[in-house]
């Protein structure tokens, strides 16, 4: 047993610190880690990919499923299985020659399996719903040690807790996703100057009211840095960008984003057909480790006023660079007809996504600006979301955040059935995932 185990992760802000590390390479050797661990009193924590780290890590036993990678598509069924360990990217990768597409999100290097425990709010939300509304069954040790196979039949609590609940109530090892029909979409991004922030805004938000929910868009505010391979355009400017997705026809597209191009004159326009394998170019998403803190706020809807505040708060004179994103909702994701899962927040107009660096950003500094920003959207606000809260220390407070009274109580209630000596966090469960 290692004091300091080396910990690969996406995530580089926060150390990595358990007492022993896993590498599982299936279900028996996650087996074999959980019933060693409840042996030795130890608490257990996740780890696939380190895209997000909600919770410490210090002491126990983290196990890694990186290596349990597998993807098999049934194309017959419109189904992928999915190893706890695989990206997003694979997933895409392994459905694009059946003309399928998983639900996933922005960034191929994500891992599936944790990013759709949280939820799942993918590039085709408005149209398909959560990722989590797509899980046929799901494979997880509990606290006993015992492998179950999860589907609404065989047991169906579980099968409600794990879709939304994160990783409190076992590991998962693997599930069985529903794919959808899409090979290609119309989509990108159009970026104007952030001089131009308010009207983008205002734009933005009156457009969302009359888009089809074939159409899932966002607008993202930052300071990009003045780095050799970004545009030139873009280099060293505060910019804010309209990122779309639509999977009607490209003359449909054309016409559904023509009033945004009349904002103003855009710095870089890549709205185009594209094959879904391209997917993961509308946003661009940095493809290497760094160091990051970030928040994800749920709100029942946002005025112009309130929004262009936000990016007074965050924008070129904030004390810390910070990434401002805000996803449209709505459509699928309230679910109609309703899914019973734990996935909370259906009612939400809009996310709000607050990410800022953290080389040499003090975290207090930017927990300060983040409590800001919430007190500026406090009138629309319904809680966190799970997928989208990145930060180290005492996170308990921020998880109770993420669900209401009556979906904690229940995943409290299945905690306490499943997990009484809290092997995987403490009273509500509360995870160490690190995806």
């Amino acid at each position: 047993m290692s004091a300091t185990p080396a910990v690969d992760s996406f995530q580089t802000g926060f150390t990595l610190g358990p007492d022993l590390l896993v590498e599982a390479t299936g279900a028996e050797g996650v087996r074999a880690a959980v019933r060693d661990a409840a042996a030795r009193g130890l608490p257990v924590s996740v780890h696939a990919t380190g895209h997000g780290l909600p919770g410490p890590v210090e002491g126990g036993v983290l196990i890694s499923t990186r290596r349990m990678d597998s993807v098999t598509v049934d194309p017959g069924r419109r189904t992928a299985r999915v190893g706890a360990g695989a990206t997003w990217g694979a997933v895409i990768a392994a459905a694009a020659p059946h003309g399928l597409a998983p639900l996933n999100g922005s960034s191929p290097g994500v891992g599936a399996v944790s990013y759709t425990l949280g939820g799942g709010l993918g590039i085709l939300a408005r149209e398909f719903g959560y990722a989590a509304d797509h899980v046929r069954s799901l494979d997880v040790v509990t606290a006993d040690g015992v492998l179950r196979h999860v589907t609404p039949d065989a047991e169906p609590d579980l099968f409600w807790g794990l879709r939304g609940g994160g990783h409190r109530l076992g590991v998962v090892t693997g599930l069985e996703i529903g794919l959808v029909p899409v090979a290609r979409l119309y989509g990108g991004s159009l970026a104007f100057d952030g001089d131009a922030a308010p009207e983008v805004l205002r734009r933005w938000l009156e457009w969302t009211r009359t888009v089809p929910e074939t159409c899932s868009s966002s607008v993202a505010a930052l300071r990009y840095p003045d780095m050799p391979q970004l545009p030139e355009a873009l280099r060293g400017r505060y910019v804010v960008s309209v990122r779309v997705a639509y999977t009607g026809t490209t003359a449909d597209g054309e016409a559904l984003v023509a009033p945004l191009r009349t904002v103003g004159p855009a710095l870089s326009d890549s709205l185009r057909e594209m094959p879904y394998t391209d997917s993961h170019t509308i946003h661009s998403d940095p493809p290497f480790p760094h160091a990051y803190y970030g928040e994800g706020l749920m709100l029942r809807d946002l005025d112009a006023g309130s929004a262009a505040r936000v990016l007074e708060l965050t924008g070129p004179k904030a004390p810390m660079m910070t990434v401002v994103q805000l996803n449209h909702l709505g459509g699928a994701l309230s679910a109609r007809p309703a899914v019973d899962s734990a996935v909370p927040h259906r009612e939400a107009g809009f996310l709000l996504r607050l990410l800022s660096p953290l080389d040499g950003t003090d975290v207090a500094a930017v927990r300060a600006l983040y409590a800001e920003v919430a007190g500026e959207t406090e009138p629309y606000a319904l809680g966190r979301a799970l997928n989208f809260s990145f930060g180290g220390g005492d996170r308990a407070e921020t998880y109770r955040d993420c669900h209401g009274p009556g979906t904690r109580e229940r995943l409290a209630g299945l905690v306490s059935r499943y997990d009484p000596a809290s092997l995987f966090g403490g009273p509500y469960g509360i995870s160490r995932d690190v995806r």
